[in-house]
């Protein structure tokens, strides 16, 4: 496994890619945004981790310029900001996964592990389409619409609510969120999950008369028509 690490800071880097070769990967570095986008769209990574600070070109401007050359490859995001709008930023900028530092590494080690896995399962859908009421998610074209009305969503809200169309008419936790859409137990922040289920009422309930995400105090969130 050929893994690509992003990090300004020299220690860092060497810690990880130290602690990363000890694991039986391979590991390439890059120190600046600029380097590390040529390196990314030019060779072959099974993962990316990234610094979101970094010279000449941030890591959210890199993330962006990765997912549209290569959308399927994971990318970990590596930073100090650790407030809910960063991490938001991070994962709409097409990011699988953020670590605030410091971290440890046995924490950095399982998420990469648990990445690699899912992205060599493979996808096992019955179909193209998924619809509940007028809510169509084709899952080739990544195209939603609601009534005929096409509604532009990031990476993160589709698969939110590619989550929820899956799951209809029973309760969701936080939790179980977090677990299933960014595959990860850790506390991503209070109001993290709360924060994309307001983007997506936003984006698929605030024009319609019928809602479909609805809140179950204390205990999570449901979609369901009414």
């Amino acid at each position: 496994m050929h893994i690509l690490v992003i990090e300004d800071d020299v220690r860092v880097s060497e810690l990880i890619k130290r602690g990363l070769e000890e694991e039986g990967f391979s590991i390439s570095t890059a120190y600046d945004g600029e380097m590390a986008s040529k390196i990314a769209v030019q060779n072959d990574f099974d993962l990316i981790i990234a610094d979101i600070i970094l010279p000449k070109m941030n890591g959210i401007e890199l993330c962006k310029i990765i997912r549209n050359s290569k959308p399927e490859i994971p990318i970990i995001m590596l930073t100090a900001l650790g407030t809910t709008d960063d991490k938001v930023e991070g994962f709409d900028a097409g990011a699988d996964d953020y670590l605030v530092k410091p971290f440890d590494f046995r924490e950095l080690l399982a998420r990469i592990k648990a990445l690699l896995k899912r992205n060599q399962a493979p996808l096992k859908y019955p179909g193209d389409l998924l619809k509940y009421s007028d809510l169509e998610m084709d899952l080739k074209t990544k195209i939603v619409r609601r009534g005929g009305k096409e509604i532009d969503l990031t990476p993160k809200e589709f698969k939110f609510l590619e989550f929820l169309m899956r799951n209809p008419d029973r309760v969701l936790s936080r939790a179980e969120i977090s677990e299933k859409v960014w595959e990860t137990s850790f506390d991503t922040g209070t109001n993290f999950i709360d924060v994309y289920v307001n983007y997506l009422r936003k984006k698929i309930d605030n024009d319609f008369e019928a809602k479909l995400i609805h809140t179950k105090p204390g205990m999570g969130f449901i979609f369901k028509e009414g």
